[in-house]
C-alpha cells in the first residue's frame, strides 16, 4: 500500500507580496493526489478574511477556516490545532487526511510570549493488522535556542506517547537554519528525513521565489520511503512563502 503525503507552510493564504491566493492554492493542491496533508500558519478565523471568501469561495463552500476550504470534498477528515491566538484570529497547524483519523492532540512547546507554537498529533488506520500510523506536524521557533528547547520537548513526548514499533511522519517548518536538528531526531527517535536519504540533503524551500533555505523537512520511521520531491515553478513560487514538499511511502 502506497500513501503520498504533503507538507506545506501556506502562509496563511498569502504568498510572499501579500497577494490572496487561497482558491489557486487549493486547486493547485487538489492537483497534487496527496493522501495527507500537513499545514503549518493555517488560519483558523480572521474577521478580516472575510471579504476574500466573499469575492472567490464557490457556491458549495461554505465555510471560512482554512483547512475545510482546503480540504473540500477530497480531504473529508481534517484535524487543527490552534495555537496563535488574537482578538479577531487564530491561526496553527492542521492534518487533512483521506482516511478516518482516530485520535487527536496538540500540544503547546511555546518558549516566549511572541511565538505562540505548537504539535499537531493525528492518528490514522491504515496499518495491516490495525496498527496507527502518527502523524505530527509542527511549526518551530525562528530563534535557535527555542528551536532547541522545542525539538527536546518535541523528542520526550513522543517517546512517552509513541511506542517506537509503530510508524510515524513528521513534518512541518522546523525552522532549522544551521540544520541541527536532523541529528537529534535520528539519535532519539530513530527518524529518518526524506531528502536527506534520497538526496544527502534537505530539500530548500524558502523563498519560494528563489528558495536558498533548507527550512521545511518530512522526518519518518516505520515506512519506505519510494520517493520525494519539491514542487518548484509556476503555480507553487506565487501561492506561499514557502514551497510544498512531497513525499510517497510504502507501508508494509
Amino acid at each position: 500500500m502506497k500513501i503520498r503525503v504533503l507538507s506545506y507552510n501556506i502562509h496563511k493564504g498569502f504568498d510572499l507580496w501579500g497577494n490572496w491566493t487561497l482558491e489557486d492554492m487549493r486547486r493547485a493542491l487538489l492537483d497534487t493526489g496527496a493522501d495527507i496533508m500537513m499545514l503549518q500558519e493555517v488560519v483558523g478565523e480572521n474577521k478580516k478574511h472575510q471579504r476574500f471568501y466573499a469575492q472567490s469561495r464557490a457556491d458549495h463552500q461554505k465555510t471560512e477556516r482554512q483547512f475545510e476550504y482546503l480540504a473540500d470534498t477530497v480531504w473529508p477528515h481534517h484535524s487543527y490545532g490552534k495555537n496563535a491566538v488574537f482578538p479577531d484570529s487564530h491561526h496553527g497547524n492542521a492534518i487533512l487526511s483521506k482516511y478516518p483519523i482516530l485520535s487527536t492532540h496538540n500540544l503547546d512547546i511555546s518558549t516566549n510570549t511572541y511565538e505562540s507554537r505548537g504539535v499537531l498529533h493525528a492518528k490514522i488506520n491504515l496499518i495491516p493488522a490495525g496498527r496507527p500510523l502518527h502523524l505530527v506536524t509542527t511549526h518551530l521557533n525562528l530563534l535557535e535556542g527555542g528551536r532547541i528547547l522545542q525539538s527536546r520537548q518535541l523528542i520526550d513526548w513522543l517517546r512517552k506517547e509513541v511506542p517506537d514499533d509503530e510508524p510515524v511522519i513528521l513534518a512541518g517548518d522546523f525552522n532549522d537554519w544551521p540544520q541541527s536538528l536532523t541529528t537529534l531526531f535520528e539519535e532519539f527517535l530513530g527518524l529518518r528525513e526524506c531528502f536527506k536519504v534520497q538526496r544527502g540533503k534537505h530539500a530548500r524551500t524558502y523563498p519560494a521565489i528563489f528558495p536558498r533555505l533548507m527550512l521545511d523537512r518530512i522526518y519518518y520511521r516505520g515506512l519506505r520511503l519510494s520517493s520525494a520531491e519539491t514542487f518548484s515553478g509556476p503555480p507553487w513560487i506565487s501561492l506561499s512563502d514557502h514551497l510544498p514538499l512531497f513525499a510517497e511511502f510504502e507501508i508494509e
